[in-house]
């Protein structure tokens, strides 16, 4: 087995990635109807994305916030890029006229009552292109006992991705025993990216994350994790943009607010206008009366 070489230093996160003739890194040379699904799912005025993740039901259930999808996220829609859930609750509960782009879920296999990672191919691209799908994400446990199996349902993805069009976001997955650092999801990120992976979801990480998205070739979007207070949320957000992830794939921390409108109009304002958290907050506090 050959040494492995010293991680290296040079990120230069101060020198964006060129992308001639596109607005996303890393995808100037994808196939037409790849780079539209994406022009979709990002905007490209900022080139950035606001996605609401809502498929947490796929391995825990009716999730706080997710007990009646039709009546606490349908409501959302008009307030998001993008939406990522289940082709379950895409079928069942999302409206067809409704025109944002819809990512799905495409990996799955194991609850929160079994080991999370080990995870197969749960859903064909023949269906996300027959539900019209801007995308689909799969769950890639890097450094676990199924790393080899997750990084294997990514590539088979990535090869069907390329023969339909669709792209593919790989989401790194983190187990109760790893450390969640810069070094991790360095990684991760790039191990996903080059394996073939158009855009990749990730945590945000206070220390280094700007060596993450500098040092990973396609899109970054922050998963929003945990519910947090609404300045911590709108602060990690700002921050993750700020160092380069290309938005946010954000759940809990709009879902589970006590106003999701007003949440998620204020993680809008700092994705795509730059706002700083506590300007984002009093956009919170201002529409929170209203609902």
């Amino acid at each position: 087995m050959p040494e492995a070489d010293k991680e290296g230093e040079r990120y230069q996160a101060d020198k964006p990635q060129a992308a001639p003739g596109f607005f996303l890194k890393g995808s100037h040379q994808l196939d037409w109807g790849m780079k539209n699904r994406l022009a979709r799912t990002f905007n490209p005025a900022s080139g950035r994305t606001v996605m609401l993740a809502i498929d947490h039901g796929y391995i825990q259930g009716p999730t706080t916030g997710l007990e009646r999808v039709d009546l606490s996220i349908v409501p959302l829609l008009p307030h998001c890029d993008a939406l990522f859930c289940t082709r379950g609750i895409l079928r069942s509960v999302i409206p067809a006229d409704s025109t944002k782009p819809m990512v799905l879920r495409a990996s799955g296999g194991a609850s929160i009552l079994k080991d999370l990672s080990n995870e197969q191919i749960a859903m064909d691209m023949e269906d996300a292109v027959r539900l019209n799908a801007a995308g689909v994400g799969v769950q890639i446990y890097i450094g676990s006992d199924y790393e080899t199996q997750t990084i294997h349902n990514m590539t088979r993805l990535v090869d069907a991705g390329l023969r339909f069009g669709i792209p593919v976001m790989g989401i790194t997955a983190v187990g109760k025993d790893m450390k969640r650092d810069a070094q991790y999801f360095r990684l991760a990120c790039r191990i996903i990216a080059e394996l073939g992976a158009q855009y990749v979801k990730t945590y945000y990480v206070e220390d280094g994350f700007e060596t993450v998205t500098a040092s990973c070739p396609v899109p970054i979007v922050m998963a929003g994790g945990k519910k947090l207070p609404e300045l911590d949320a709108l602060t990690m957000a700002y921050n993750a943009v700020s160092q380069g992830a290309a938005g946010v794939d954000m759940g809990r921390n709009i879902f589970q607010s006590d106003a999701p409108k007003a949440m998620i109009a204020a993680v809008n304002a700092v994705v795509h206008q730059n706002a700083k958290p506590k300007d984002a907050l009093e956009i919170y506090k201002t529409l929170k009366p209203k609902g």
